[in-house]
């Protein structure tokens, strides 16, 4: 078994990752406020013409259910702090909680999936803040759906959870080495003139 079933370990995974998220998110809700004041309003991360928050707010995927996309993190980050602390704290959870985790963890990580796509494929123009949600959601969902194998909640083979429990990190790595690739290869022309 891997030491990030140790409830202290995944509080700690949980309560870095949502953090992090919670941070900027809240970066971004303070410029989306700034933009319905000014529309006129250079955001502090319009670095370029493609690398600008500004920009990727105005694009209809910044708003998906019909409202900016920057209030589910402003509520969704500050609930996975909330789940760490209550972890961190020795609270002994029901399953079906560790369900409402997971299903909040792959919601996430398949919206960010959806989200990056858009804005390296789709808008052209990357957003710095939504990066640093990326990199918050991808540790959290992996942490997440590895301590629900390894515990059971999420039921699996014996050798899937070995595996689980031997290389989840390198699923991490995986996941940011192949964001970081598609960044690299869509945008090479910035990176060299």
């Amino acid at each position: 078994m891997s030491h990030l079933v140790k409830d202290r370990a995944y509080g700690v995974w949980l309560l870095v990752s949502a953090l992090v998220g919670a941070a900027a998110s809240f970066l971004l809700l303070h410029e989306r406020v700034l933009l319905w004041g000014d529309p006129d309003h250079v955001t502090a991360c319009d670095v370029n013409p493609w690398v600008s928050c500004g920009e990727v707010m105005n694009a209809w995927q910044a708003s998906t259910f019909g409202f900016p996309n920057i209030f589910l993190g402003v509520v969704g980050f500050p609930l996975m702090v909330l789940v760490a602390v209550t972890v961190l704290a020795g609270a002994r959870l029901p399953r079906w909680y560790h369900w409402g985790v997971q299903a909040g963890a792959t919601f996430a990580f398949g919206f960010c999936i959806w989200l990056w796509y858009s804005a390296v494929y789709v808008i052209g123009v990357l957003c710095p803040y939504c990066m640093v949600v990326w990199s918050a959601v991808i540790p959290l969902f992996v942490v997440v759906t590895t301590r629900n194998i390894l515990t059971g909640v999420i039921p699996a083979p014996p050798r899937v959870r070995e595996l689980t429990a031997a290389w989840w990190w390198a699923l991490v790595v995986l996941i940011f080495l192949g964001v970081f690739a598609s960044i690299l290869i869509q945008f090479s022309w910035a990176f060299t003139g």
